[in-house]
């Protein structure tokens, strides 16, 4: 992988492989009141559709690293995505609320092998300073989703019913097959692959697990993302009961926060090897930490919520930008033999984490501005406790 072009196309397709976990999450956001009025139910119940998607990505994460180490990267993104178009089907077609659950249920199951196998993919094939740009590329298309994915939701039920939702994410991930089995190179061939052999892998993921420079690092990862999470779990309150906006109107939440992660993103790329990774990762903990102390300004003096609102969430994701891909490039390093079972690990923490984010602390918290920001600030302050603690454990690393 050594031209510009090969690694650009690379960047693009695992990018897109990427973006299939914040398509699923955000895209129906719009269609909530829709989904309700349809189903006879209430927003708290609504919120589940998050978590029951997100409860089953975090634990079937933690079988696509391992897999990919034993059967090759491309053959497990391959079938996950196949088998998302299906559970994208039954979501189309659902005639209650438990099939819709269900079919996210099943979404969930696949939706996480080509963004976790992504990440290790770069780590196959790139190097220090190489390895740090292609995950902030990377990083940087990734973070378009979040923005793209309800703005697109709501043109969808704007024109269309809310079915069409789950209709285009079955194109998508066909679209993406097809991708992947063309143009996508094998990055693990097989004399580097470990055993097929269940013993094996569960093996791989104790030991892993018991690690605890993994742990650690883990918990930085997980913690981190959370506090961005926060918000975008939040995003039918902010947009649709704080803000007394509309259905189509998700951008004016999103394309800042996305805008800001795309320059963090960039920055992380443009400055490689000229700042520590020790200084990116502070800095970017700062700023998300300045996020939500100035959310809660805001909402303590008479400004006005918009433009002024967005502030905080947009340095929240400026700060998660800086930290994520490092520290993912920090994990990774911690047990070369067995990326795709680290890459796993991280995966199911967040994922687990931020379905108990959407489904049990959102619906307490999102009745106020001010208990949303105060909560994305206690998970950027755990994460970046958890990161001066493996400074301190590991003063030259």
């Amino acid at each position: 992988m050594t031209t510009s072009q090969p690694r650009r196309g690379l960047v693009l397709i695992l990018a897109a492989l990427s973006m299939i976990g914040p398509f699923t999450v955000d895209t129906i956001f719009p269609a909530f009141p829709a989904i309700e009025a349809d189903f006879a139910t209430d927003p708290v119940a609504m919120q589940q559709t998050i978590s029951v998607y997100l409860l089953t990505l975090g634990v079937m994460s933690l079988l696509h690293g391992p897999l990919s180490d034993a059967m090759g990267r491309k053959p497990v993104i391959v079938v996950g995505l196949a088998l998302y178009a299906g559970a994208s089907t039954i979501c189309a077609l659902a005639p209650s609320l438990p099939v819709l659950l269900l079919g996210r249920a099943l979404q969930g199951v696949c939706a996480g092998a080509g963004m976790i196998i992504g990440r290790t993919m770069v780590r196959d094939l790139f190097h220090g300073e190489s390895a740090q740009r292609i995950m902030a590329q990377i990083s940087m298309i990734f973070a378009v989703a979040p923005a793209a994915a309800p703005i697109a939701g709501g043109w969808i039920v704007g024109f269309a019913h809310w079915r069409w939702i789950f209709w285009f994410l079955t194109g998508l991930s066909l679209v993406l097959v097809v991708i992947t089995v063309t143009a996508l190179p094998e990055s693990h061939p097989e004399p580097l692959r470990t055993p097929l052999r269940v013993g094996a892998l569960v093996q791989a993921v104790v030991s892993s697990a018991r690690d605890r420079d993994v742990r650690r690092l883990v918990y930085v990862a997980s913690f981190n993302f959370a506090a961005l999470f926060t918000y975008i779990a939040s995003a039918p309150a902010i947009v649709v009961t704080h803000l007394r906006l509309g259905a189509g109107d998700f951008g004016w939440l999103f394309v800042p926060i996305v805008t800001a992660m795309m320059c963090g993103s960039w920055l992380t790329g443009h400055l490689a090897g000229r700042f520590s990774s020790r200084t990116f990762l502070n800095v970017g903990f700062a700023l998300s930490t300045l996020g939500a102390v100035s959310a809660l300004l805001v909402e303590a003096t008479s400004l006005p919520r918009l433009p002024y609102v967005l502030i905080g969430p947009m340095l929240t994701g400026l700060g998660i930008s800086l930290v994520f891909p490092l520290v993912t490039l920090v994990l990774l390093e911690v047990r070369p033999a067995h990326r795709g079972t680290l890459s796993t690990l991280q995966a199911f923490a967040s994922t687990l984490l931020n379905a108990v984010v959407s489904g049990a602390l959102v619906p307490l918290v999102s009745g106020r501005l001010e208990t949303i920001s105060l909560a994305a600030l206690g998970f950027s302050l755990v994460g970046w406790a958890w990161w001066r603690r493996h400074q301190h454990l590991h003063p030259s690393a």
